[in-house]
């Protein structure tokens, strides 16, 4: 699903990574812990191509990403990649349907199917009664489970988190966790997510601990 070979990235004198190297199965959930400054977001975004390294391969899904051209690549992004960040990122203007189907209609999927995928996603995360709310009438709890939702639209290879829970408080946590196994249950889903959070880290199939720009304590 995911292999890394000898992934290196500096960002001037600093080298962030130092040749890491990494393979993630299918439906599997893997965390990535260790101290800020480490690398974990850094690895975290070019797995995501939303950033290249200087040296290594990195294929997803099969794919060679950095052969890509900028276009094919904002395109494998879109198809094959899903996003939770910390804070939801949701759109203030739109409502919680909406937002959940942006990435559907990026990716040239008509209205009508757009919006049964999204009515699905939400009757998941038990939001459906929320559909035409926008960001500032949901609670912190449910605006991160419609991002997750989001994430979810295309039916991404993979799902990305970078410090998913960080701003829940600990019922929000708990749920969101146990949402990210149901997704695997459900769909098969295979999620890498960054994380200081020693509970959600505890629960993944696989914890990999970061640091310096390399793995420590144990192989990847």
């Amino acid at each position: 699903m995911i292999d890394l070979q000898g992934i290196t990235k500096s960002f001037g004198s600093l080298q962030v990574l130092k040749g890491i190297d990494l393979h993630i199965d299918r439906s599997e959930v893997v965390s990535i812990v260790g101290p800020s400054g480490a690398g974990k977001t850094t690895l975290l975004q070019i797995i995501g191509t939303l950033d290249r390294p200087d040296s290594g391969s990195v294929h997803v899904d099969s794919v060679d990403v950095t052969s890509l051209s900028q276009k094919a690549l904002a395109d494998f992004r879109n198809r094959h990649l899903g996003f939770v960040f910390q804070f939801h990122q949701l759109l203030p203007e739109f409502t919680a349907l909406e937002n959940i189907m942006i990435p559907a209609y990026i990716g040239g999927t008509g209205n009508k199917q757009a919006k049964e995928r999204a009515r699905e996603l939400l009757q998941f995360m038990g939001l459906s009664d929320r559909a035409s709310h926008k960001p500032a009438q949901l609670s912190g709890g449910e605006k991160q489970r419609v991002a997750v939702a989001r994430a979810l639209i295309n039916s991404p290879a993979v799902i990305l988190a970078d410090e998913p829970s960080g701003s829940l408080d600990t019922r929000n946590k708990q749920e969101l966790h146990q949402l990210f196994f149901d997704l695997r249950d459900r769909y098969g889903q295979t999620f890498v997510i960054v994380t200081h959070d020693e509970e959600l880290a505890g629960l993944t199939d696989r914890t990999l601990h970061m640091r310096d720009g390399q793995w420590w304590g144990q192989p990847a």
